[in-house]
């Protein structure tokens, strides 16, 4: 439970911060009976200013100047392309649903699957990398008074998930299971520097 309790807290916290992040293009919130998801994209741009071959580390300045290296591993292709001048604008996508599942009849369980795409072998550099999380949850109790729902995790324990919408909260009973799904992606596709 104490992953699941981690993701759950972590993932409102991040929604709460991807509705206010700076620089964020689109937010999206949708709502239905048993079910509501948020998703939205940050992109952020940045040049390469230096590449050390030999750590296969590319230190890069964002649009606010500040410096951040990033070491590049040796799955990282066409990395032997990348040249000083070069930028990359990484878009960043996350989405979080939320869905009740009635009559619960699964497994508490918590999965997280990478997902990676690299570019092609002699096309410019870039990439996609990301990960989903799932997580299945048991109701075991609804508190109307408090409007929260009890939920016992994939490892026994517990935590209680404050729920706004009393039209959501009146669906919920015990027995029910709440189903998690996290997704984040970035997206990194290089350009080359601009010469004059």
């Amino acid at each position: 439970m104490r992953h699941l309790k981690w993701f759950v807290s972590a993932v409102f916290v991040a929604v709460a911060q991807l509705a206010a992040a700076q620089g964020l293009r689109a937010a999206h919130v949708t709502r239905e009976p048993g079910k509501a998801t948020v998703s939205g994209m940050q992109k952020v741009t940045a040049t390469v200013e230096k590449i050390d071959a030999d750590t296969r580390t590319v230190t890069l300045t964002r649009h606010d100047g500040k410096m951040i290296d990033v070491q590049l591993g040796s799955k990282a292709r066409n990395f032997d392309q990348l040249k000083v001048g070069d930028v990359g604008t990484t878009a960043y996508r996350e989405a979080l649903t939320l869905s009740l599942k009635k009559g619960g009849s699964v497994e508490a369980s918590m999965q997280e699957t990478p997902q990676v795409e690299r570019a092609a072998s002699g096309e410019k550099s870039g990439g996609r990398v990301g990960r989903e999380v799932k997580v299945t949850a048991n109701v075991v109790a609804v508190n109307e008074k408090a409007g929260t729902v009890t939920l016992k995790g994939p490892e026994g324990g517990m935590m209680d998930l404050k729920v706004e919408d009393p039209v959501q909260l009146a669906n919920v009973q015990a027995g029910d299971q709440a189903e998690a799904v996290y997704t984040e992606a970035f997206t990194v596709p290089v350009e080359p520097a601009q010469h004059k």
